[in-house]
């Protein structure tokens, strides 16, 4: 199964592919897509959405794995990476994936084994599950692939809850 991770944003959208046989992940592609404060909202959106869309299109993703909008008391962040999100979803849908959602709590959980882990422990284990030689950067693009790595932990689960196991 091949899984896209997104940590969205609107400044930097993290992605990370991953393929998952049985118990081995392994990275496929990653990295971040990036758009400039000085460009209008529309046009960023609309340029992240274009990314996206290419980047479905030439690897063909099995599902797509999303953060879940977290409180943040920064409304503004919050309204853009709303947008983002939104932006995620639709590109998802449109391409026909299964979409995945998942709290920030649960991706450390799933990736650490301690939902209060801290940003550093989850990009080493992020390193250390995916055989990397490094940390990928920016943050963005280890908590995209962490994201990936939460749907694979969590794809047995979700099967089985659904009755397809």
């Amino acid at each position: 199964m091949r899984i896209l991770g997104i940590d969205p944003g609107t400044a930097i959208m993290g992605h990370g592919l991953i393929e998952q046989k049985g118990n081995q992940l392994k990275p496929l592609k990653y990295g971040s897509w990036r758009t400039s404060p000085r460009t209008p909202m529309p046009e960023r959106l609309l340029s992240l959405y274009r990314e996206l869309e290419f980047f479905i299109k030439e690897n063909k993703p099995d599902v797509l794995a999303v953060e879940e909008l977290f409180f943040n008391r920064n409304t503004s962040t919050a309204i853009s990476v709303g947008q983002a999100r939104g932006i995620v979803l639709l590109a998802g849908a449109q391409a026909g994936l299964a979409v995945y959602e998942y709290t920030p709590l649960q991706v450390k959980q799933a990736v650490v084994g301690y939902g209060k882990a801290d940003k550093q422990q989850v990009q080493h284990m992020v390193k250390a599950l995916l055989g990397l030689q490094e940390i990928p950067k920016p943050d963005d693009t280890a908590d995209a692939l962490a994201i990936a790595i939460c749907h694979a932990h969590s794809a047995h689960l979700l099967k089985r809850m659904e009755g397809t196991l």
